[in-house]
């Protein structure tokens, strides 16, 4: 099932999401959705807060992103805790499928270590550096309540001020199903 995407402005996207309950099995289901939702939207990770639900869910999938297929990531994280983040921070241009249409640069830590459950309910603790960090700190800043936008100097928050209002209220022009905030 497609979900429709969350945009800018709906609560939910601010809000830091609970805990599934363990071994629920609904998870397995929801999972392929939340994979199934991220491609139709052309994205590589998609977090449970942006479809509409407050749990600590989200997938990646960074094989777009990877010169060498057999290089990306394609996993679920279930109940994910950031365990350490190291190294020097670097700038990348990101953008965020509840945001659609806005990119800014964002500092972030090469690597990282995450313990996680997969959609098994098998616990996991893994390292992982570069895009791979990157997008996984991405979608864990959903589930704590956090948007890439909200890394910005308050200069370049003010020049996205009135996009960011356009999108909170439906003008964008996403070219998949959202979800206008109430």
């Amino acid at each position: 099932m497609i979900f429709p995407i969350v945009l800018y402005g709906d609560p939910v996207l601010k809000k830091k999401a609970k805990e599934v309950a363990e071994n629920d099995e609904s998870v397995v289901e929801f999972v392929e959705s939340m994979f199934e939702t991220m491609y139709a939207a052309q994205g590589v990770g998609l977090a449970a807060p942006q479809v509409g639900e407050s749990l600590r869910v989200f997938v990646v999938d960074t094989n777009p992103m990877e010169e060498d297929e057999e290089n990306g990531l394609k996993q679920a994280f279930i109940n994910p805790v950031m365990i350490e983040e190291l190294g020097e921070e670097w700038a990348f241009e990101e953008g965020c499928l509840s945001i659609p249409g806005v990119r800014a640069d964002v500092n972030r830590k090469p690597q990282i270590k995450i313990e996680y459950f997969d959609e098994n309910w098998e616990l996991h603790e893994k390292t992982f550096d570069g895009m791979k960090a990157r997008v996984i700190q991405h979608e864990y800043d959903h589930i704590e309540g956090k948007l890439f936008t909200d890394y910005l100097t308050p200069f370049k928050k003010r020049l996205l001020k009135g996009k960011l209002a356009n999108i909170s209220k439906g003008k964008t022009d996403a070219e998949y199903r959202v979800k206008v905030p109430r």
